[in-house]
C-alpha cells in the first residue's frame, strides 16, 4: 500500500489509526465486520488518484484504534460509533466541512445513522451491501433475525458474551478471517453451538478467494491475534441498547444525496422482505435523495473487494456529481 499515510487522531476519548493519502475533497471510509481500514486499500488509492482526500479509520475496537472498553457493550451503541466519526472529523478537517462517507456493512449502518443524526456534516454517501434500516417498534435486529431464523444465526449467537469468542478461538487467526471473507453464499450464516460455521466447520479447510492474497490475509489475521474478536462483536450486543435510544428517530428519513450498491449473492440481500424493501418503494421513501441502486451480478458481501474496479467506478461516478 505504498504511498499511503499512517496516523494516530486524538477523538471521543480514543486513539482512533487512520490511513490517508490524497489531496482534495474528503471522502471518509467506514469499514464493517470483520474488517479493517484495509477492506478500502483499491479506493483509497482509487480516489486519491482522482482528486480526493481519502481517509479510513480503524473504527473502535478494531486494528490499530485504541481506548475503547472492549469489556463493555454498553460502549459500543451506534451513538458512540458515530460520535467517534464526529470526533475525527472535527480533528482532521476545518471546521463546518462537509465530507463524504462510504460505508460498508457496519460501517453503512453506522454512515446511514451519521446522515441521520448530523446531515450538516455530510456531502454525500454511497453504501455498500446494508440498506438503511428504519426504527422498527418490534424490536432491533437480532431480535427480529432470531425470530426468522432462531438461535444458530449468527447475530443470535454474537449477543453472549465470551460465547462466540471461545468458538473462534478453535481456529488460528488466518481460518476465521479466511471463513469470514470466503462466504458468499445468499443463506444465512449459522453457527451452531459446538460446530463453528454451519457450512463450513472449524476444522474443514477453505479456499481463499481470488480477490485475497495471502498478504492480504495475513495482515488480517495479525490485527485480529492483537485485539481479539470482541470489540468487534460488540457491535451487534449493543444493538438492543442502541434501538431503545434511537427511539426517538421513529419515522426520521436520511436527507442526504445516496447511491446503494449490493451484490445478488448478499446474505444481506437474501434477509426476509430485503429485496421488496430496497426495489419497491420503502426504501426510496425512507433515503428522500436515494439517487441510484445498483445490484452487481454475481457478487457476496465484500464487494468492494471482490469488484474494486467497479465500485471505485461507481463511487468516483456518483461523487463527481457535487
Amino acid at each position: 500500500m505504498e504511498g499511503i499515510d499512517h496516523k494516530t487522531v486524538n477523538a471521543n476519548g480514543l486513539k482512533i489509526h487512520i490511513a490517508e493519502k490524497g489531496e482534495g475533497p474528503l471522502v471518509l471510509f467506514v469499514h464493517g465486520f470483520p474488517e479493517l481500514w484495509y477492506s478500502w486499500r483499491h479506493q483509497i488509492l482509487h480516489l486519491a488518484d482522482h482528486g480526493y482526500r481519502a481517509v479510513a479509520p480503524d473504527l473502535r475496537g478494531y486494528g490499530d484504534t485504541s481506548g475503547a472498553p472492549v469489556n463493555d457493550p454498553t460502549k459500543f451503541t451506534i451513538h458512540h460509533l458515530v460520535g467517534d466519526l464526529i470526533g475525527l472529523l472535527d480533528a482532521i478537517t476545518s471546521e463546518g466541512e462537509k465530507v463524504f462517507v462510504v460505508g460498508h456493512d457496519w460501517g453503512a449502518i453506522i454512515a446511514w445513522h451519521l446522515c441521520m443524526f448530523r446531515p450538516d456534516r455530510v456531502k454525500a454517501l454511497v453504501n455498500l451491501s446494508v440498506p438503511f434500516i428504519p426504527w422498527n417498534p418490534n424490536g432491533d435486529m437480532a431480535q427480529m433475525l432470531r425470530i426468522a431464523y432462531g438461535e444458530d444465526h449468527y447475530m443470535s449467537r454474537f449477543q453472549e458474551p465470551g460465547e462466540i469468542e471461545a468458538e473462534l478461538a478453535k481456529m488460528n487467526p488466518q481460518t476465521v478471517m479466511k471463513k469470514f471473507f470466503a462466504y458468499r453464499d445468499p443463506e444465512q450464516m449459522y453457527f451452531p453451538k459446538g460446530k463453528g460455521f454451519r457450512y463450513s466447520p472449524g476444522d474443514s479447510p477453505v479456499a481463499l478467494p481470488p480477490w485475497l492474497s495471502e498478504e492480504d490475509l495475513q495482515y488480517y489475521a495479525s490485527q485480529l491475534q492483537k485485539t481479539g474478536i470482541t470489540g468487534a462483536v460488540n457491535y451487534y450486543r449493543a444493538l438492543h441498547l442502541s434501538w431503545e435510544l434511537t427511539s426517538a428517530w421513529r419515522g426520521a428519513k436520511v436527507m442526504v444525496p445516496s447511491k446503494f450498491i449490493i451484490g445478488d449473492l448478499d446474505l444481506v440481500y437474501h434477509m426476509p422482505g430485503m429485496k421488496e424493501y430496497i426495489h419497491n418503494g420503502g426504501f426510496q421513501t425512507d433515503v428522500t435523495f436515494l439517487e441510484e441502486v445498483v445490484v452487481m451480478k454475481g457478487v457476496a458481501h465484500f464487494v468492494n473487494q471482490e469488484k474494486p474496479h467497479e465500485t471505485n467506478n461507481h463511487i468516483l461516478e456518483f461523487l463527481n456529481k457535487f
